[in-house]
């Protein structure tokens, strides 16, 4: 993974107490960066919140920029009940690829 800079995201605005905070994160030796925390929060986020993770995996898979496979991945759940969950949701099954050059252009999306 890249590591990538918190002033690399569009548009955060935190308030100058959170920004405090992060700053000081380095000196309490829990953490070597804000990025570390920051990533470490976000993942401790979206484990406690099914909810979330299946929301995100939703709109990620209908504005066609996951796989049905990527979405199993963000919701921590097998292909078929990811499956069933966005049929409870309405949301149509995109059609796999048929001939080599879709599947190519598939992957070379998706990765």
């Amino acid at each position: 993974m890249t590591e990538r800079n918190i002033g690399d995201m569009e548009n955060i605005i935190i308030s100058p107490d959170i920004k405090m905070e992060l700053e000081i994160i380095p000196a309490t030796g829990y953490y070597d960066t804000k990025n570390e925390f920051l990533r470490d929060a976000i993942r401790t986020l979206l484990a406690a919140r099914p909810d979330l993770r299946i929301a995100i995996a939703s709109e990620l898979y209908k504005k066609e920029k996951i796989s049905l496979s990527k979405a199993s991945d963000i919701v921590g759940e097998n292909i078929e009940t990811v499956k069933k969950l966005f049929f409870k949701r309405r949301i149509k099954l995109l059609r796999g690829s048929t001939t080599k050059e879709e599947i190519e252009n598939e992957v070379k999306r998706f990765h």
